[in-house]
């Protein structure tokens, strides 16, 4: 079965979320853990939390993915900015293992002119100051476009952050298809010799979800522009190829298209059409 959802809000709660999911065909989703431009995070209903966790349960969901706030950065050349990314994510951390077993995502963050290899150094320096050996949450470091003065535009930026990691068993990777295509990698027309790069790189066992979005932009643009799945440079023939391959379709996959949810949900049904039973 296709694994595959969305990004809702959780503004109604946990439960409602679910809820959502389903009447849209999706067994999976995606949600901020708060404001994604700014801090405010809405309090936790621990009965709300459980009541999700039964039905995702009952109706046999995927591990759903939280997403961090688009504000943190973890390897700023501003240190209040460095600070305020080891609160959100010490918080963020905390609020996840009330949704225990499932994944946290985050942007490894942007330079700022400091070069790549410092900023992998603070970002390994904030993991390692934040992950613990109990927490059930595995943390997924974002595949990136490239863009500015991003950090994880290529494979062997994030191997390098994953191999200083102490807790490395609690961290992985999701691909955005997108952004690797924008960083050049040729998902359309080499995806097999992208795989294996990837797995000899970072080992395809580490690659946990997947951002499945077209983009507005051709491949090695790093311009980071998601378009609705089939209306963009990658295409529906080269996604389908995606969903389907034997590496990838027994990942949970993540819609961020330019959509509301009637438009992920004619995405999910596409898709679903076309996932090969």
């Amino acid at each position: 079965m296709l694994k595959i959802g969305c990004h809702l809000s959780i503004s109604k709660g946990f439960k409602a979320i679910g809820k959502e999911a389903l009447k849209i065909q999706a067994n999976t989703f995606q949600f901020f853990t708060r404001n994604p431009r700014g801090s405010k995070a809405k309090a936790i209903d621990p009965k709300d939390a459980e009541a999700l966790l039964m039905l995702m349960n009952e109706k046999q969901f995927a591990p759903i993915l939280a997403h961090a706030p688009y504000t943190l950065n973890a390897c700023s050349p501003e240190e209040k900015t460095r600070e305020f990314a080891v609160q959100v994510m010490a918080d963020d951390m905390v609020r996840m293992e009330y949704l225990p077993n499932n994944l946290y995502n985050f942007h490894p963050g942007t330079h700022g002119g400091q070069g790549s290899e410092e900023g992998i150094r603070q970002i390994i320096v904030q993991l390692n100051t934040l992950l613990k050996p109990e927490q059930t949450t595995t943390v997924l470091l974002e595949t990136m476009s490239g863009k500015g003065t991003e950090v994880g535009r290529t494979f062997e930026e994030l191997r390098q952050i994953l191999d200083g990691v102490i807790l490395s068993e609690k961290m992985g990777v999701c691909l955005d298809t997108c952004h690797i295509y924008d960083a050049g990698y040729d998902i359309v027309n080499d995806l097999d010799g992208v795989l294996d790069h990837f797995d000899q790189i970072i080992g395809l066992e580490r690659l946990y979800a997947i951002h499945l979005n077209d983009s507005m932009n051709q491949k090695g643009s790093h311009k980071d522009r998601h378009a609705k799945i089939g209306e963009g440079s990658i295409g529906l023939k080269a996604i389908t190829e995606i969903i389907n391959h034997p590496k990838l379709r027994h990942l949970p996959f993540f819609l961020e298209t330019p959509n509301d949810v009637s438009g992920y949900a004619q995405e999910i049904a596409l898709l679903r059409g076309a996932y090969d039973k």
